[in-house]
């Protein structure tokens, strides 16, 4: 390995995504690696040796010939998408970023195929906020984890208020067009999210998150700025769902009236699933970036006694800066 590649390697810090995080484009991109459900796939061989190369990189290590920038990025993602960034274990694979499409492609495509029966409301909508559960617990913060009472808390609202959302809404939809029932499930999840994620994150609300300078150094904590990160989330997973949730339901129903469905009416659920599929391959990543990790409030919006605090501390902050999380 020549010096000047040496060199270069060097100076890259897999730390930071590959792609700058100030367009939305370069989240995009950043995004749809984090979500690649082919890494999933990888088995434990390839994640440690991709673990491996990145603990080297990072400690300024000698790296194995032959290795490259391209080397270091596949290993950085590959790692990142196994373990938890503050404890460093493996994450449970149906917890992981990179499992998003996959599990909630079959999920949701169930639950928009069966919709009809309360049985199957309540089974379908059981098994989202189960797996919902299980995402939030898997990347739940190594610094100030989500205790058990509230994850289970969390867990029976948010699936409380999906069923009786869907149950509520399948009642006044039954004289109306068929496409209005399909849009049920949509309704029913898009309500679960509004419940679940605030629920989830109730400390954040009653104690606020921290917010640093655009240097990074921590200038206080703001319930406010807690609520701009919570609301930011609940917009993105939603939006997550929309694609997937809305045009599904537009083409089943043409394909219901064809001749191919009632020839073979056990294709409507894999078809719905494809479906759902392909939607979250683009609306996982595309909305997870809807808002910069690192999200931003004007001073003058944050409460008064941390307006007092900055404004002692350097006068000259604008702007603070706080992780909205996912």
């Amino acid at each position: 390995m020549s010096d000047e590649l040496t060199k270069a390697l060097k100076e890259i810090d897999l730390s930071k995504p590959k792609w700058s995080q100030d367009t939305y484009g370069g989240r995009a991109r950043h995004f749809f690696k984090v979500t690649n459900p082919l890494n999933v796939l990888l088995s434990s061989k390839d994640l440690e040796n991709a673990k491996t190369l990145v603990l080297k990189s990072r400690e300024g290590a000698e790296l194995p010939s032959g290795t490259t920038e391209e080397d270091l990025w596949t290993a950085k993602y590959r790692y990142d998408s196994a373990f938890h960034p503050d404890t460093k274990e493996k994450m449970f694979i149906l917890g992981r970023m990179s499992a998003q499409v996959p599990m909630n492609m079959t999920i949701t495509g169930c639950l928009l195929t069966f919709y009809k029966t309360a049985p199957a409301v309540i089974f379908w909508q059981w098994a989202n906020q189960s797996f919902n559960a299980i995402v939030n617990y898997t990347n739940r913060s190594g610094d100030a984890p989500i205790s058990t009472t509230r994850l289970f808390t969390s867990y029976v609202f948010a699936t409380g208020g999906a069923v009786a959302t869907a149950l509520t809404l399948n009642s006044y939809t039954k004289k109306l067009p068929s496409l209005v029932g399909r849009y049920v499930p949509f309704a029913a999840v898009a309500s679960a999210n509004c419940i679940n994620i605030p629920m989830m994150r109730s400390r954040e609300l009653s104690e606020g998150i921290p917010v640093v300078s655009a240097s990074g150094e921590r200038l206080g904590t703001s319930k406010k700025a807690a609520r701009s990160a919570i609301f930011q989330v609940v917009v993105s997973r939603i939006g997550m769902a929309l694609p997937g949730m809305a045009i599904p339901p537009i083409i089943m129903n043409r394909l219901v009236k064809g001749n191919f469905l009632k020839k073979y009416p056990a294709m409507n659920a894999p078809i719905q699933v494809l479906l759902v599929g392909f939607s979250l391959s683009f609306a996982t990543p595309l909305c997870c970036a809807l808002f910069p990790q690192m999200s931003s409030l004007a001073v003058t919006s944050l409460e008064k006694d941390l307006q007092d605090s900055i404004a002692k501390q350097d006068p000259e902050i604008k702007r603070v800066y706080f992780n909205k999380g996912l």
